[in-house]
């Protein structure tokens, strides 16, 4: 009897083994098969077909840490307390390390030479004072600054308000007065993702002040459309608050 009990175990061993088995190897081969519809240099659905669409994210840097609220966006510190002021700083210096590595695949570009294939744009930050990490990026002097940059989206291609008869109704005057001098230097001089920063109210804008761009008002073309090439970095665009009244500072 106990050798019957022996026999049938073993074929119920058998049977798991094999079945199993046979089921590894399906979901091996389905995985396989999936495996071979994908590109690994470009993602199958692009733009409006995929779940991300052809409108990029403005982001910015310093970000409250982790340990803070995540659901605020918040930038609130002590300009006498250095650790405080460190905690942000470190954020920032983090943030920016990636932009001062070189890298053979990095090229000098502008409006008149855009990368060649295979290639990306540097983004030089070496003549951005006060935005510098030598000045603590200005966070010790009440007068910080703030990083913005914009999501990457494969292919895209920014519509480009770059000449001053098509500039919508509700853009700040003062982005279309700085539209029209760039335009007055060349046509060329207005491929930009142009961006403004404002308070969300009145009173808001006479807390935060007068505001600098660095190096630029915006995010030049040339660094568009994202290829996936090795060593691309998006652009950045420091925003310099000059003096905003002190107790009062958020982004």
């Amino acid at each position: 009897m106990a050798l019957g009990w022996a026999v049938i175990d073993a074929k119920i061993l058998f049977f798991y083994v094999c079945f199993y088995a046979a089921l590894i190897g399906f979901f091996a081969a389905m995985l396989a098969v999936f495996w071979q519809t994908l590109d690994m240099e470009m993602p199958k659905y692009q733009l409006d077909s995929s779940l991300i669409g052809s409108n990029p994210g403005l982001g910015f840097r310093p970000t409250p840490p982790e340990y803070k609220n995540v659901e605020s966006s918040l930038i609130w510190y002590k300009a006498s307390d250095n650790g405080n002021v460190g905690i942000w700083t470190k954020l920032i210096e983090e943030f920016l390390e990636p932009y001062t590595v070189e890298e053979d695949n990095r090229v000098d570009c502008s409006f008149d030479n855009p990368p060649p294939e295979g290639k990306v744009c540097k983004v030089p930050m070496t003549n951005w004072s006060p935005c510098v990490k030598e000045n603590g990026y200005n966070f010790k002097k009440k007068s910080p600054c703030i990083f913005l940059k914009l999501n990457k989206i494969y292919n895209w291609i920014p519509d480009m308000y770059n000449t001053s008869t098509n500039l919508p109704d509700k853009m700040p005057d003062d982005l279309k007065e700085h539209i029209r001098g760039e335009e007055a230097r060349g046509n060329k001089n207005t491929n930009v993702v142009w961006v403004s920063c404002s308070g969300e109210n009145p009173a808001d804008n006479e807390h935060i002040g007068a505001i600098q761009y660095i190096p630029r008002r915006g995010f030049p073309g040339y660094f568009f459309p994202y290829k996936n090439v090795d060593g691309y970095l998006p652009p950045v665009v420091a925003v310099y608050f000059e003096k905003p009244k002190s107790k009062y500072f958020c982004f």
